[in-house]
């Protein structure tokens, strides 16, 4: 009987050991809502805790719940680094981070604690895991985020301005970068730049413009008296909204082509946008689509008003989570819920959409020498007319994985 007890005692302590059962797993989740990019972040980042909160409530990773604790950073880059310290001595596995700045000064530390982040930044300075491209800043292996690079989404747009300048006429058609100087902003100004030369545009200085909303009617004298015909807009939210409002007052008659947090039914109604050009990667909130059902349910799970209707930067998020859920549950059933297991779940499938949501994350193969998870871009075309938003898509542009393009 003595024994009996003594196995019983002993098959209990090991059921608990976190080695042993893996009840949870520590994810930290890094948002801005009060500071200068909440505009987009108070969608995307509810986008991932809801959809967390819904695989926990649906059995986690197989059995495994994920712990995660969100963070207000404000997107300041200290923070987020004092935050990653922090979680990671509490055992972080993963991270779903958020701006540019902060996850570009982390790329070593994740690299050397093996925590692999997917992130809301985009930057095409993510995308090289080994370093074989000269112009990579430096390697990036544990980085990943779902949707094309700031770049790639510039180089659809470009190549979308040298189809319509030949449509409308336009002999030597001239292009601008605006944006702050930032690292967000920043991310696709070579790349992009170099891609539009090679299509015959004529790449013009580009324009600082602040990242917070302000009066740009300086900026946009610049712009107008430049001669540009299309304007790549690497800021969002208010600064967006400035930066429209202000050249529709002193005449630029512009195209204006938004990255891909630039454009939303909120940012063109509050502009009063005409004729705004703008890509995406997922569907937006009332599309047809098989997987919008998923989402609709994560949302109202939440405790998501039936009637509210979140940006479409809210199912970025959904998609980010899931692509690290099934990640997970890779690496539980080979080997166990490490981050180096987890980073090799992200390379088992091809043309991968995480199940149920078909039709809304796009399908992506990210491999140990290239993380671009897809170089397919939607773009579209948004106006405020008649006291309503109307938004069509208007190309979808499938950029080549040219070895040159990775990493920048």
């Amino acid at each position: 009987m003595k024994q009996r007890i003594l196995a019983a005692t002993l098959a209990l302590a090991a059921a608990s050991s976190p080695a042993m059962a893996e009840d949870s797993v520590f994810v930290g989740h890094l948002v801005d809502y009060t500071g200068p990019t909440s505009f987009v972040s108070k969608f995307y980042g509810p986008g991932v805790r809801d959809a967390v909160d819904y695989i926990n409530s649906t059995g986690g990773i197989d059995g495994t719940k994920i712990e995660m604790e969100t963070i207000d950073y404000a997107y300041k880059v200290p923070q987020a680094i004092a935050n990653y310290k922090k979680w990671k001595s509490k055992g972080m596995i993963a991270l779903q981070g958020w701006g540019t700045g902060d996850t570009e000064a982390l790329i070593s530390f994740v690299a050397k604690d093996q925590v692999p982040v997917w992130s809301a930044s985009y930057s095409g300075h993510l995308t090289d895991p080994t370093g074989k491209n000269p112009k990579t800043k430096k390697p990036a292996p544990y980085n990943f985020f779902y949707g094309p690079s700031y770049t790639d989404a510039c180089r659809a747009l470009v190549q979308w301005a040298a189809g319509d300048a030949k449509e409308k006429g336009i002999a030597n058609p001239k292009f601008v970068h605006t944006g702050d100087n930032h690292p967000y902003p920043n991310a696709p100004k070579e790349g992009c730049a170099e891609y539009a030369t090679e299509l015959g545009l004529e790449v013009l200085p580009p324009v600082v413009v602040p990242l917070g909303p302000g009066d740009f009617k300086a900026q946009c004298l610049t712009i107008k008296e430049s001669g540009a015909n299309y304007a790549y807009v690497g800021n969002l939210g208010g600064s967006v909204i400035s930066l429209l409002k202000s050249c529709n007052t002193v005449g630029a008659d512009v195209t204006y082509m938004g990255n891909v947090w630039a454009g939303d039914y909120l940012t063109i109604e509050a502009a009063e946008a005409k004729d705004y050009v703008f890509p995406t990667a997922t569907p937006f909130w009332d599309a047809a689509a098989d997987g919008m059902a998923l989402v609709y349910k994560i949302a109202h799970d939440s405790g998501f008003s039936k009637d509210a209707k979140p940006t479409h930067h809210y199912i970025r998020g959904v998609c980010s989570a899931y692509y690290m859920k099934e990640a997970m549950e890779w690496a539980k059933a080979n080997g166990g819920l490490t981050g180096e297991n987890i980073k090799k779940g992200m390379y088992v499938n091809q043309n991968w959409t995480p199940k149920g949501l078909e039709g809304v994350c796009l399908p992506s193969s990210w491999s140990p020498e290239d993380h671009r998870g897809s170089t397919v871009v939607s773009i579209n075309k948004g106006s405020f007319e008649d006291g309503a938003v109307n938004i069509e898509r208007i190309a979808e542009m499938t950029l080549p994985r040219r070895d040159d393009w990775v990493g920048y």
